[in-house]
């Protein structure tokens, strides 16, 4: 195989990595407003950075194949704000769906959505469970936050402010490390107003407020004490997080496989 990146593969570069066992990793991001500061590729942007160095670290022990980043996702919650694009949650699953209808008709009996954007993760997981119910396939599904919890803490990622939050300091941090030039500092504010009820209640409830599902004016916190620096410290982290989970996550499938 010439390279791990559906994009850059012609269709018997794919039908023979399918029929070679290698999963699919399906990354998933989104366009939507990010704050006054931000660019709306922010999640699409960070989470293709992600899939692709974690793509290639993980290929390196197990077979994979990286399909193209899905730039669009369920972004309802911000389109008041502008500056958005968004499938509804109905039409998003339905997508999903066929994503995943195309790859089993691909011959891929390993299918694995990295999720880079908080609107799609119920859904994705959904698709996941969908895609194992009427098909004779492996699936997994996980969030690179949720992938690399543990190690972010370990580096005490928070000290920034939410992680992941939204165009709050976590992911000003990763934008000045990946593309400095597209952060208007002149627009970053030195405080915010934090909503307590974000992220509260016990793990796995979930609580909204009507145009504020992400926080005063579309962010959660302030992007102030973002740097490069610790960027790069964030990304670097996380890729390492995701590329362990790809290896263990396509390992375990494999040793599925195996088993009667």
């Amino acid at each position: 195989m010439t390279s791990i990146f559906m994009q850059d593969c012609t269709r018997a570069d794919i039908s023979e990595a399918a029929r070679a066992g290698a999963a699919a990793v399906v990354p998933l991001a989104a366009t939507e407003q990010h704050g006054p500061h931000l660019p709306v590729f922010t999640d699409s942007l960070v989470c293709e950075h992600i899939a692709r160095q974690a793509g290639e670290r993980a290929g390196a022990r197990v077979p994979l194949m990286i399909a193209p980043t899905l730039p669009i996702g369920c972004s309802d919650h911000h389109l008041a704000f502008g500056g958005t694009l968004s499938f509804s949650s109905t039409t998003y699953l339905a997508m999903l769906r066929d994503l995943g209808e195309s790859l089993v008709k691909d011959g891929f009996r390993k299918i694995v959505f990295l999720n880079g954007h908080g609107g799609n993760e119920p859904i994705m997981h959904q698709t996941a469970n969908d895609l194992a119910v009427r098909h004779p396939v492996w699936t997994a599904s996980a969030s690179y936050w949720s992938v690399a919890g543990e190690a972010l803490r370990s580096i005490d990622a928070s000290r920034v402010g939410m992680v992941p939050g939204h165009a709050g300091g976590f992911e000003t941090a990763a934008i000045l490390a990946l593309r400095p030039e597209l952060v208007r500092r002149d627009r970053i504010s030195q405080g915010h107003v934090r909503r307590p009820w974000i992220n509260a209640g016990p793990p796995g409830a979930f609580l909204g407020r009507h145009l504020e599902l992400t926080g005063y004016d579309g962010y959660t916190d302030s992007p102030a004490p973002a740097t490069p620096e610790l960027g790069r410290l964030y990304l670097d982290t996380i890729v390492a997080g995701v590329a362990d989970w790809l290896v263990r996550t396509v390992r375990a499938m494999e040793e599925g496989e195996r088993k009667p």
